[in-house]
């Protein structure tokens, strides 16, 4: 299986010009790919969510509403950043 490290992950999101979601640097977890298609950064929303409640000190509840209205409902253009609810490890 082709595993990617952390370093080429960033060094693709930047070639590609992938649109990154500010202060989430920790939740992204890969980069899209479809044939004829823009590449895109992917982020694990549970993490976006920790994320937000760590450092805007929400509760759950609360950081979802933000991360709903604020976050996934920015739409940037073709590269707007994927968001998915990964599974716990």
């Amino acid at each position: 299986m082709f595993e990617m490290d952390k370093d080429h992950l960033w060094h693709l999101l930047e070639e590609e010009e992938c649109l990154l979601a500010d202060g989430f640097d920790d939740a992204v977890i890969g980069i899209s790919y479809e044939a004829h298609d823009v590449s895109k950064a992917v982020y694990d929303i549970g993490k976006i969510i920790a994320i937000l409640c760590e450092d805007d000190e929400m509760t759950d509840e609360d950081a979802m509403e933000h991360f709903e209205y604020n976050i996934a409902g920015a739409y940037l253009g073709p590269k707007t950043p994927v968001f998915v609810f990964g599974y716990g490890k």
